[in-house]
């Protein structure tokens, strides 16, 4: 259990998190032609394209409602419907989510009355699925905004069993699978062929593998999402084997799928390290009926000789660590299985996966808060995004790059790090960290008899008599 210290400071320094229509916007972008519209400043949207294109190096397609002053005083409820409006005509999309931003939060919006009042005045746009979520920017992270979007999709476009006829297990083969933020296209590409190794048809809900994976496409510009999820897969959910949740952010989205469609779901807080793949590989060979295949077992053996291999670097090594809640507790719990010691855990927000964390405390804090625990505790090593590798350098210890935003590498948001083989590579980059890094060494030891070079020699008068 770990001890959860709450924020005390009136302000950030250097802050660790990013805000929730940022979250709201990634859980938009995994479905094909869909566009998210944050009601607020062009400033707010600006913002937040910059997020995404430097960590994904691709083009994002957001819309904003640009409320100025007189509209932020007198009220931007025609700024919604009429940009709903505007969207709707000009792009085709299957899906806008309507995400509101601190500005819209404060004015006092109510984005879900402007949906129905723009049903109600555009009819022929009733093709076009609309999702309002309340995400104010001045609370939560990218995490709690993503849940709070996907939460809101399952609501609106998922249909009751009872009402469509859905049967839990028509589709034998299929499986749901609602995928967190800390999910990088890179682990659900991974995820994709660990299941269809079970013969298991994976749905991700949202796909961001598809949508942000860096293909190049015909088009030579698109106002929508390209790839991802199909909105009219939503309508299937019900027919699923079972569903898998990852993330402990999404236990309320989880819930509520459940309940729609009766469909059985499998919940795992996260898959890093030997437990948790463990876990998950456990759950898949339950699903399809099946054992669990040769090629899995030998990458499972191949982890176990990968921990074996860097235990003598990552035993007892002294580690920071900042990030949402849900990856915070997956870092902790995979470098806790090598013996590491968490000695700063600094998280964007709180949630009640952050509780359970195996380590002594977490603080709800900044990286400025990350950077004073850190060389209080003399870590050795720091896991964060590209925000902390400043502070890395300023505490003169390594640094692996994990988590959003990353825009200073090439391809960071492939990585994969769930699974035998994620949590592999993993390992090899932690412990090739501390191998290339100046870390600890014991100063060379110079003898006083030792004969000086020449050069160093003083240089004795010869005495006078």
């Amino acid at each position: 259990m770990a001890e959860i210290h709450k924020r005390k400071k009136a302000l950030s320094v250097n802050p660790l998190k990013a805000s929730q229509p940022i979250g709201g916007s990634l859980a938009t972008l995994g479905f094909d032609k869909a566009i998210p519209m944050l009601h607020g400043s062009q400033g707010c949207t600006a913002f937040a394209k910059v997020f995404f294109v430097r960590h994904f190096r691709e083009p994002i397609p957001l819309q904003s409602t640009a409320m100025d002053q007189g509209s932020s005083v007198m009220g931007a409820d025609e700024n919604v419907v009429e940009g709903l409006k505007a969207i709707a005509e000009k792009s085709n999309p299957a899906l806008i989510t309507v995400l509101t931003t601190g500005l819209a939060e404060t004015q006092g919006a109510d984005v879900h009355r402007n949906v129905r009042e723009f049903r109600a005045k555009y009819p022929e746009f009733d093709h076009v699925a609309v999702v309002a979520v309340n995400t104010p920017d001045f609370t939560g992270c990218v995490e709690t905004g993503y849940a709070a979007t996907l939460t809101e999709i399952i609501r609106v476009l998922v249909p009751d069993a009872a009402v469509a006829g859905t049967a839990p297990g028509k589709r034998k083969r299929q499986v749901n699978v609602l995928a967190g933020p800390m999910l990088t296209p890179g682990d659900l590409e991974s995820l994709r062929e660990l299941m269809e190794q079970f013969q298991l048809r994976p749905v991700f809900v949202p796909d961001i593998s598809d949508s942000l994976d860096g293909v190049l496409t015909d088009q030579d510009f698109s106002p929508v999402t390209i790839g991802g999820t199909p909105v009219s897969e939503m309508a299937t959910l019900g027919y699923a084997k079972a569903t898998l949740v990852i993330g402990a952010s999404l236990q309320k989205a989880g819930e509520l799928l459940q309940e729609k469609t009766q469909v059985p779901s499998y919940f795992f807080k996260h898959c890093y390290g030997l437990a948790a793949s463990d876990a998950l590989i456990c759950a898949l060979s339950e699903i399809a009926g099946q054992d669990v295949p040769e090629r899995i077992e030998r990458q499972r053996a191949q982890l176990q000789d990968t921990m074996l291999d860097t235990h003598f670097m990552l035993g007892q090594l002294r580690i920071a660590i900042a990030a949402d809640p849900d990856q915070l507790n997956a870092l902790i719990d995979l470098v806790n299985e090598m013996g590491s010691e968490v000695v700063a855990a600094i998280s964007a927000a709180n949630a009640p996966v952050l509780a359970d964390a195996k380590t002594a405390s977490i603080k709800i804090g900044d990286l400025e808060d990350l950077e004073l625990t850190a060389k209080a505790h003399k870590a050795q090593l720091l896991i964060g995004n590209s925000h902390a590798v400043a502070t890395a350098e300023r505490l003169g210890i390594p640094v692996l790059r994990a988590g959003f935003p990353l825009y200073d590498i090439i391809g960071g948001y492939q990585k994969t790090w769930i699974g035998y083989r994620g949590t592999r590579q993993a390992l090899f980059d932690l412990a090739n960290l501390v191998i290339n890094f100046a870390h600890e060494e014991i100063a060379p030891y110079h003898s006083v008899y030792a004969q000086k070079p020449e050069n160093e020699r003083q240089q004795v008068s010869p005495s006078c008599h």
